[in-house]
């Protein structure tokens, strides 16, 4: 849906997938330059939700070279995942969530650079989702999975918290209209 409509704003859109579970980030990143390559395109533009936000910080700190664009994550655990951390002292759980996740709680992206592009980070405040019937302690306000806090990246230019779940978010119009205005202008609108 997120796509659809920012088809219909004018932008064209290329769907990029990962095997987030069975490679780690670093595997996932160079994937995604190697698809970025083939784009006919002089500026690119990244939007990545949830685990695909850190993909796109992955592919910058590994692979930094990219054509101009701007980047707007939305529900991107920036800052971890007390959900993700909760269940991961759960075999069953650590196996479903992968190497790219064990990645992101082992730390891998406190320790990369910003990338050098214009970015905006949308998180949730509606808390609605499955993070919380797998975890009780999620404090608010949250979009069902991840906090605000945990969404949030000190070196965005642009932050913006809507009401919205973590699921929500790829289904929402506010949202979409949201990501194409940062993407033409570097700046959501109030």
């Amino acid at each position: 849906m997120l796509a659809r409509r920012l088809r219909r704003q004018g932008f064209i859109v290329h769907l990029f997938s990962y095997p987030s579970v069975r490679a780690d980030l670093h595997a996932n990143a160079a994937w995604l330059a190697r698809f970025l390559d083939t784009l006919d395109a002089d500026t690119v533009h990244l939007v990545g939700h949830s685990l695909g936000g850190i993909l796109i910080r992955a592919l910058f700190h590994e692979h930094p070279q990219q054509k101009p664009g701007r980047i707007v994550t939305l529900g991107t655990p920036h800052g971890g995942s007390r959900t993700a951390q909760h269940l991961s002292h759960h075999a069953l759980w650590r196996r479903a969530m992968g190497k790219s996740v064990a990645q992101l709680l082992a730390g891998a992206t406190q320790h990369w650079s910003p990338p050098l592009r214009e970015m905006g980070v949308i998180c949730g405040t509606h808390s609605f989702g499955l993070g919380r019937l797998l975890y009780h302690g999620l404090p608010r306000p949250n979009d069902g999975l991840l906090t605000v806090k945990e969404s949030a990246f000190p070196a965005a230019h642009e932050h913006l918290a809507l009401p919205v779940s973590h699921t929500g978010m790829m289904f929402s119009r506010e949202v979409a209209d949201q990501v194409g205005n940062f993407l033409v202008s570097g700046k959501f609108f109030r």
